[in-house]
């Protein structure tokens, strides 16, 4: 499960916010989560419990934002939705879009204290 990885990162970053801007609490973290990504939301929430035990986050609301796949294709030009990574362009079926959207894991926001 490589969502406590990603978890530990995420409260390593919030630890560098609170060296930098001095705050004592983190009441609301929000994470934008790709779609297409490997991360399951479920999991994430679940592994934020017990990484966030004993840390500025402890105690703090998670919320996650899906961000949906998108991808621009390289013969037609447009920008289209995505259902998965390596789905060709539904408009010209040309194999090779871009994806532009819904890989990431972002710490979109927090409120802190």
């Amino acid at each position: 499960m490589h969502e406590i990885s990603l978890m530990e990162s995420v409260i390593a970053l919030i630890e560098d916010q609170r060296r930098v801007q001095d705050f004592s609490r983190v009441r609301t973290i929000r994470l934008q989560v790709g779609a297409l990504g490997h991360a399951e939301p479920a999991a994430l929430h679940f592994c934020f419990s017990a990484v966030a035990h004993g840390t500025i986050a402890e105690g703090a609301t998670l919320e996650i934002d899906m961000v949906p796949g998108q991808g621009r294709c390289p013969a037609c030009g447009e920008l289209v939705a995505l259902d998965d990574r390596f789905a060709p362009c539904p408009g010209c079926a040309n194999p090779h879009v871009r994806m532009t959207a819904g890989d990431e894991l972002r710490l979109a926001e927090l409120e802190v204290e």
